[in-house]
């Protein structure tokens, strides 16, 4: 452990690591061992004029089913489209699964993508790599996510980290592979700060977000001036080949630590209690009201993970047997947990004033087989299903392609996960033109050469 008010250097039990520095176990976003993280501005990252736009993506882990929930095939035979019905929404033309009835009525706010696929193994987690930085993970290089991107070439704004991901990084999904939710070849710097937390706990903290106790008992000049307390005793952590920290880095992470507004966006217990229960109180409907909070405490990426496994828990991945989940629970628990709190974001984000310029991306990896499974369920098919794109600069109210007869196969626009990654990078304000620095500094565009984005979502 490092003390701000120890009379002498306290030895790292394990190392220089970033985890232990200033007693904070996700101080990953403050880029301590990176040169001048707080200080960039990648040349080019942002388009001309482009509007400071923000993100919140919400990964429905498991693999929503599109059958049973926004790409219904009701005159096709029963073991194909399911056991529910499709219900009208407030825009003519779109219907959506009877289990969505308040998404239903905010259907003007997002736009339905229906033909998105991929052609990579189906496994959860090549999807989760797939879908969250646009590209499957080869030959050891791990690519970053958006979010993290973002962090990258525009850096946080004002106390709070540019990317924060909620409420846990996904789990075992039983590929054993990276999932896509770190900054990659970016670096460790510039990896999402992590709540680790569930924030539907009545006891709910983020103790990364908050000094020591002891931290209070300084005084408060003394804290202003708190550079100087630290440098007799970090005067070698300060030279080691292995940490160049410079004064802005020591500023971000103090005001991190210390800053007012950092804390209280965090702080759910501020919220009515009506609108809390509004988005459900559970972990993922508490962790939708803590992504709106923040985004408007100026984080500019939130992801927020439904769940964190597949195996154990009532999830998307309704195989029909155990350890996965029954159909049967898109109508009992999943279905409704997801209504309550998308379209109390998508209400609040509306009535707040923050949708036109913040983007919502509802997806899961990969969608569901066509026909229900001996067990009653469906397996993994990652040849097609739907995903909701709203928000920002992106239009509402409208479907872009379309599926088969049984929801098999794109029919027409098909959409891979690198146009939805340029997509959001658009949508962003970022330059598709832009690459970013891999490995030994080699240049890695930000998206493949002929990549376009969704230019349907964009008015």
């Amino acid at each position: 452990m490092f003390r701000l008010d120890a009379d002498r250097p306290v030895e790292f039990c394990d190392g220089l690591r970033r985890r232990d520095f200033l007693h904070a176990g996700s101080l990953a976003a403050l880029g301590l061992t990176l040169t001048d993280w707080f200080a960039l501005r990648a040349r080019g990252a942002a388009a001309d004029g482009a509007p400071d736009v923000n993100c919140i993506l919400l990964m429905l882990i498991g693999g929503p089913s599109q059958l049973d929930t926004f790409d219904m095939k009701p005159n096709a035979p029963v073991e194909i489209r399911g056991p529910y019905k499709p219900i009208k929404t407030n825009v003519p033309g779109i219907e959506i699964s009877e289990n969505f009835p308040r998404t239903a009525k905010q259907a003007d706010k997002f736009s339905l993508v229906r033909s998105v696929y991929h052609t990579a193994a189906a496994v959860h987690d090549t999807g989760h790599q797939m879908m969250q930085t646009g590209r499957l993970f080869q030959g050891g290089i791990e690519h970053p996510h958006m979010g993290c991107v973002l962090n990258k070439l525009k850096g946080p704004k004002g106390d709070v980290p540019a990317h924060v991901l909620l409420p846990r990084p996904i789990g075992n999904t039983g590929g054993n592979m990276p999932h896509g939710q770190t900054a990659g070849y970016l670096g460790k710097g510039f990896d999402p700060f992590v709540l680790n937390a569930d924030p539907s706990d009545p006891n709910f903290k983020v103790p990364d977000m908050l000094p020591p106790e002891y931290l209070t008992a300084l005084r408060v000049d003394r804290r202003r001036n708190w550079r100087e307390l630290v440098d007799k005793s970090v005067s070698a952590f300060e030279t080691s080949q292995d940490a160049r920290l410079l004064d802005s880095t020591f500023h971000q992470a103090y005001t991190l630590m210390s800053s007012q507004k950092a804390r209280e966006a965090f702080e759910l217990h501020r919220e009515p209690e009506a609108v809390r229960e509004k988005y459900g109180m559970n972990r993922f409907g508490q962790s939708c009201l803590l992504a709106r909070r923040l985004i408007e405490a100026g984080v500019r990426f939130v992801t927020v993970n439904m769940f964190e496994t597949v195996f154990d828990e009532i999830t998307w991945d309704i195989h029909g047997s155990k350890p996965f989940s029954p159909i049967s629970c898109y109508r009992d628990l999943v279905g409704p947990m997801f209504d309550m709190a998308y379209s109390s974001l998508l209400g609040e984000l509306g009535q707040r004033g923050l949708l036109g310029n913040t983007m919502v991306v509802a997806t899961g990896e990969f969608g569901r087989t066509p026909k229900i499974n001996p067990a009653g369920g469906r397996d993994h098919w990652p040849q097609c299903w739907t995903m909701l794109m709203g928000g920002g600069p992106l239009k509402g109210g409208t479907v872009v392609g379309a599926s088969d007869e049984i929801a098999a196969a794109p029919r027409d626009r098909p959409v891979t996960p690198a146009q939805v990654a340029a997509t959001v990078y658009r949508g962003l304000g970022i330059d598709l033109g832009v690459e970013l620095p891999g490995a030994q500094g080699r240049p890695i565009p930000l998206v493949d050469r002929g990549v376009e984005p969704i230019r349907e979502l964009f008015a």
